[in-house]
């Protein structure tokens, strides 16, 4: 192997992202970067990660979708199969792979720490308070508008209160940032996103990274076109937490103090 392949990022290269924020990685590339020359013997590895997840009481096709394929050969046809694989699958592989291989204690120890870094960051998540919780979110969200904001730039926006208000009107179904200070019965030029509850927050920032990453996927390089990415990510985020039943966010509470406010709190209590 050379010394590109040595190193961690190969897995970082081949990684993907869905349109829910999920990472995940696809079985035949990850064949290729763990040296299996054959589909036949890296599919035994694969059963064998499956069986060990199904022992670990993890959801199978959770972390092992299947996204196999129909593709024609001449006037035939016939399945090419792949899978959609989680962070925790692609452990599971390499911890089934062979282990003569060098790559695949690299890949065991990549995953592994991958693995663990997000199981800490969720148990640390949990931990804090509600409060604590939109702080964090909050500057997260500061941080996600100014790298769009750039990326939006670059597309070509100009007008940046049209751009934002259609991830809002996708968001939260034709309300404008107006519209919903005036919902929340704020001040005037007072900071909507100062205004919410974590999982309020949570759903704006991930129409700000996912919008954000669908400019530059997409080398959008049209203003109006970067307004309809920013709506249609809106939109398909609201669709979303339909689907899995959640509240949607002009129906969350607005919390009786702002970021602000709480910021300036916990700094007094430090």
């Amino acid at each position: 192997m050379n010394q590109l392949k040595t190193n961690k990022s190969i897995f970082e290269s081949i990684k993907h992202t869905d349109e829910f924020g999920n990472e995940y990685w696809k079985a035949r590339e990850l064949q290729k970067v763990l040296e299996y020359s054959q589909w036949r013997r890296f599919n035994e590895v694969i059963q064998k990660a499956m069986k060990a997840c199904e022992g670990s009481n993890y959801k199978v096709s959770d972390n092992f979708a299947n996204v196999g394929k129909i593709v024609k050969t001449g006037v035939s046809e016939k399945t090419i199969s792949d899978y959609k694989l989680s962070r925790y699958a692609c452990y599971l592989i390499s911890m089934n792979g062979d282990s003569k291989k060098n790559v695949i204690a690299l890949a065991q120890t990549y995953f592994a720490i991958q693995t663990r870094k997000q199981e800490l960051i969720e148990e640390e998540y949990k931990l804090l308070s509600e409060d604590e919780k939109r702080i964090k979110i909050r500057k997260l969200t500061k941080k996600g508008n100014f790298n769009l904001n750039q990326t939006a730039s670059k597309a070509g926006v100009k007008n940046f209160d049209r751009f934002h208000n259609a991830g809002y009107k996708g968001l939260y179904n034709g309300e404008t940032a107006n519209d919903i200070a005036k919902r929340k019965k704020l001040r005037y030029h007072e900071d909507i996103l100062d205004n919410m509850g974590s999982e309020e927050l949570s759903a704006n920032l991930f129409r700000i990274t996912q919008t954000d990453a669908k400019l530059k996927r997409e080398k959008v390089d049209n203003e109006y076109k970067a307004d309809d990415v920013h709506f249609e990510v809106g939109k398909a985020i609201r669709k979303a937490i339909k689907e899995v039943g959640g509240v949607m966010p002009e129906d969350l509470p607005t919390p009786i103090s702002n970021i602000k406010e709480l910021e300036n709190k916990h700094e007094n209590v430090l």
